[in-house]
């Protein structure tokens, strides 16, 4: 036996040793991957290097499940058991996917609008976010349902992606949108290999259908994918704007009378990633209805969010009833939404200029918890 060969068999032996000490200590790890999650969604432009080291990680950990039964078979070929090099690929699989999902997680958690269809995929990566972090199910799934387990990997990836991207290269949500479908459909390759186990050509055909069907899908599902990086910081009503200050002022009861006669501002504040340049669209509809569509384009950086604000002059046919104007990625991905109602009675909102924070982990006041990050106002 040469020197090489012998030594292979101790390195092994020598990981697993350090996985098996490491691994009491493992239920720690979700924890702080979501500690990061929420410093980088508060510190969201400083926290490039975090996005990159989780989007590499995946890479390479992708790489390691799919070379993990070619050594396997390799050491067979020499007399050595197969089992440890696919436990030592699951482990920092494991450890990976928790980083990703606990990472991620209050991205979406903050910018999901949980009335709408966003609420699914949430859910979802919770699901999947839990599946991590339960060892009997996760190792069940990477044993026993390989391909699900390359799917939940691919997942990873699209939902790293989509937070990252737009903060590390300044790519509007619909690029990163896109670059993600198109990086899920490639990690799921495992996934439908090993599912069709394609031999002749009507199998590869339909493995090929099957990638653009997910791709496909994930494309019609986008208005459901929160755009995580986008989130509102506060919205108002008002009857008049002072446009030097970009703030809203004054009051006005919202009935039809006041409504067409004098319109209303609505006021939105955006916040994105420093360097990121994005058209974005207030979408009025009138109980359900789209009535009309403006685009604005916004510049990320501002703590407070970059202030923009559309105003409706022309109203015209009965106005009394449920507003609402929805904020809108380019993709159709709804960042946020402001309600009212008009009407003649004590039912009719009063536009009062007032700026309201939304619920959530967007509303606390991050200079509370962290201290002042930043000297100075960015201006937008």
């Amino acid at each position: 036996m040469t020197t090489q060969e012998t030594t292979l068999p101790a390195r092994l032996a020598w990981i697993e040793r350090i996985i098996a000490r490491v691994r009491p200590y493992l239920w720690l790890w979700p924890p702080i991957a979501f500690v990061l999650g929420l410093l980088g969604f508060f510190l969201v432009n400083r926290q490039q290097w975090l996005g990159a080291v989780l989007a590499v990680g995946l890479l390479l950990t992708w790489v390691l499940l799919i070379a993990e039964s070619l050594v396997s078979k390799w050491l067979s070929r020499q007399g050595r058991d197969s089992g440890l090099p696919r436990a030592v690929a699951t482990f920092i699989a494991q450890m990976v996917h928790q980083e990703t999902l606990f990472f991620s997680l209050p991205f979406f958690l903050a910018t999901t609008i949980w009335t709408s269809g966003q609420a699914l995929f949430t859910g979802l990566l919770i699901v999947c976010a839990i599946l991590a972090i339960l060892d009997p199910l996760y190792f069940g799934l990477s044993n026993r349902h390989r391909w699900l387990y390359f799917l939940l990997h691919a997942l990873c990836m699209f939902v790293v992606m989509l937070v990252t991207l737009p903060i590390m290269l300044s790519l509007t949500t619909g690029q990163s949108l896109l670059l993600s479908i198109l990086a899920m459909m490639f990690f799921s390759l495992p996934s439908v290999i090993g599912l069709l186990r394609p031999s002749g050509l009507v199998r590869w055909l339909a493995m090929i259908g099957l990638l653009v069907v997910l791709g496909g899908t994930a494309w019609i599902g986008r208005t459901w994918i929160p755009p995580a990086t986008l989130w509102l910081s506060g919205s108002a009503l008002s009857p008049a704007f002072d446009t030097q200050a970009r703030t809203p002022s004054g009051r006005m009861t919202l009935t039809p009378q006041q409504l067409t006669s004098r319109g209303l501002y609505v006021y939105t504040a955006i916040r994105a990633p420093r360097g990121l340049r994005e058209k974005i669209y207030h979408v009025w509809r009138h109980d359900g209805e789209a009535v009309e569509r403006i685009a604005l384009i916004i510049h990320g950086g501002r703590d407070q969010g970059y202030r923009a604000w559309t105003h409706k002059q022309n109203f015209s046919g009965d106005v009394a009833g449920r507003w609402q104007v929805d904020v809108m990625t380019a993709t159709g991905q709804r960042i946020g939404s402001v309600r009212f109602t008009v009407a003649k009675g004590d039912d009719a909102t009063v536009a009062d200029g007032h700026i309201h924070r939304p619920p959530g982990i967007p509303g606390w006041n991050i200079r509370h918890l962290l201290g002042e990050m930043r000297q100075g106002d960015e201006g937008d």
